[in-house]
């Protein structure tokens, strides 16, 4: 009886003693947050000095790029515990809008300074840039109170880490949010000194964290040796440093047995790197559990997906418009109406349209639910009626046998059940199986040469990755995906640019300046089979596409686009470059359209 009292007290004290370890190191963690603020801080006090002294742009901008590199150490946890700060310190430069209430903000940070710094810096800007200074020190004091008073867990702290890694890949070496001066991979470099910094706090003695060391070392003096953004190889990074820093960041959470994040989040919590077949979750966009995805559902909604049933006069199906030989396009500038005259708009792909927070291209609609009702009811696309269709399906006994299969818990057919099939069927059609992905699972064979410096320039010089975020290719936001951006580009009404399209977009729905012409970013995956492009049709092929862009957009080819998203400068891509961007968009493309 002795020696079991004498064991269980022992286990009693070790235990006792690994909690207090526990709670010791993240108080160690939030002290090293908080010293890493003071940090930051202090650079903000010497930017300040220097505005007010009236000192040179080279010494304003050099502060900017100190005082980045020191917010870059503490980006991951800012960016994950209080996001909502985190967006007025390095968000874009742009309006953030809440389009329900019909307002905007104006946008705040390093990215607005940047603007006012780079490329000159006038007096004229001291006042301006003095107030940004100010609101940035505001924010820290805000984040000081924040990280003093919340609670963070090991499962926390490894999600967080995790996801500034995905960010580094979609965001940080992008250039994203270093536009101008493009000092992104400095900045990336820094980003990733705070992973050993934390984990060392959980386990210092871990085999995994030894040799997720010597990772990020080498990817840090990568960055180091090759700083210059355009010819930097985002390819060879990524597959070489930060998908296997990612990697073992996963196999440090296995060994020590840290649970992983339960949200509702489009990654899922077990993946491995960014690039995993099955990383993304298409439930994370559902409006409730359910309408969640199954296998059954996806059955029944291809089967309503080609019912011509559904329009009013039985003559045309979903799958007239969205042709799966063409990844669920048609390949028309734009399609015909019922009564025969030409559609306003292109027909988009239905691939990979579940991983979005926003349907059609003015996004008026948030869900494929509510996506499919609207084309069905459309009168000038099928002009069908979702009673008279829910009627029909429950006089049909191969449809009620499906329905069945599909909601076991109902007796018989609801009329919300159609939608979700069909939205269901959508959410079937994401294969992640394109050459692209093998190369990034690694399959080094599976790209050329000319095909790796396309994804490069995609990534970096020719800025497509700063809206079609890798490796999704939408405008879905990483590493969240909780918003899906819309872009004003200044789209032609014609192939030879003659004149600016007339369709406003977003702003038809939402009547805010900043949305006239504005469009969703629709993905760039089977970019390839989806041709004619553009929300009009305007462009026939993937090199005209390029060509817009490298001339600069709308404000490029002579339009006065006030609003425009799309930076506007050239970007002085070469023939050769122009060539192999488009090589590697065909990369995009699914096994099943090869």
């Amino acid at each position: 009886m002795k020696l079991k009292h004498f064991t269980f007290v022992f286990i009693l004290l070790c235990f006792l003693f690994s909690c207090k370890e526990n709670e010791a190191s993240k108080a160690t963690i939030k002290q090293d947050l908080l010293i890493d603020l003071t940090k930051l801080n202090n650079e903000i006090i010497q930017f300040q000095k220097l505005v007010k002294n009236n000192s040179s742009q080279k010494e304003i901008v050099e502060q900017f790029k100190k005082s980045r590199l020191a917010y870059k150490k503490i980006e991951w946890a800012i960016e994950y515990f209080i996001p909502e700060t985190a967006r007025f310190m390095n968000g874009p430069a742009l309006d953030e809008m809440e389009l329900e209430e019909n307002r905007s903000f104006e946008p705040h940070g390093f990215q607005v300074m940047e603007e006012m710094i780079y490329p000159e810096y006038v007096s004229e800007s001291k006042e301006d840039l003095t107030r940004e200074l100010n609101i940035f020190q505001s924010n820290i004091k805000h984040l000081k109170s924040t990280f003093e008073v919340i609670t963070i867990s090991d499962d926390y702290i490894l999600d967080a880490i995790q996801q500034s890694v995905f960010c580094v890949i979609a965001l940080g070496i992008t250039g994203f949010d270093s536009p101008i001066l493009q000092s992104s991979i400095p900045e990336a470099g820094e980003s990733l000194i705070s992973i050993p910094k934390s984990l060392e706090k959980i386990n210092s003695n871990s085999k995994s964290l030894s040799e997720l060391k010597v990772l990020i070392g080498k990817a840090q003096q990568y960055c180091k040796e090759n700083d210059n953004f355009n010819a930097f190889d985002r390819a060879f990074f990524i597959t070489e440093f930060l998908n296997p820093i990612s990697k073992k960041i996963k196999a440090f959470q296995k060994e020590e047995n840290i649970k992983t994040v339960k949200k509702n989040s489009p990654l899922k919590p077990t993946v491995e790197t960014i690039f995993d077949k099955d990383a993304f979750d298409v439930n994370a966009f559902v409006l409730s559990e359910e309408y969640n995805f199954t296998k059954e559902k996806a059955v029944l909604g291809e089967k309503l997906f080609y019912d011509k049933n559904l329009s009013k006069n039985n003559d045309r199906s979903c799958a007239t418009c969205h042709n799966p030989q063409k990844a669920f396009t048609d390949g028309l500038k734009t399609n015909v109406s019922l009564t025969g005259s030409n559609l306003a708009r292109n027909t988009p792909t239905l691939t990979y349209a579940s991983l979005q927070n926003a349907q059609f291209w003015d996004m008026r609609q948030l869900d494929l639910e509510k996506q499919s009702v609207d084309v069905i009811q459309n009168k000038d696309e099928m002009h069908g009626s979702m009673e008279n269709i829910h009627a029909k399906i429950q006089l049909d006994k191969e449809y009620i046998n499906l329905f069945k299969k599909a909601y076991p818990k109902t007796s018989k057919p609801e009329a919300w059940q159609i939608q979700n099939a069909i939205a269901s069927y959508v959410r079937s059609l994401n294969s992640f199986d394109s050459r692209f992905d093998e190369y990034m699972r690694g399959n080094k064979n599976a790209l050329n040469n000319e095909e790796i410096e396309g994804m490069n320039l995609f990534m970096g010089k020719a800025k497509c990755a700063t809206c079609h975020f890798t490796p999704l290719f939408n405008g879905t936001v990483p590493p969240s995906y909780s918003k899906t951006e819309h872009e004003v580009i200044g789209t032609p009404n014609e192939a030879s640019g003659k004149s600016l399209s007339p369709d406003k977009g977003r702003y038809i729905y939402n009547q805010m300046p900043q949305l006239v012409g504005a469009f969703k970013t629709p993905t760039v995956r089977n970019s390839a089979v989806t041709a004619p492009y553009m929300h009009n049709g305007v462009f026939k092929t993937l090199e005209e596409v390029v060509s817009f862009y490298n001339k600069g957009g709308g404000i490029g080819l002579g339009y006065e686009v006030e609003n425009q998203t799309l930076p506007f400068d050239k970007l002085n891509l070469t023939v050769k470059e122009e060539k192999a961007l488009v090589a590697f968009m065909k990369t995009l493309t699914d096994k099943k359209y090869q």
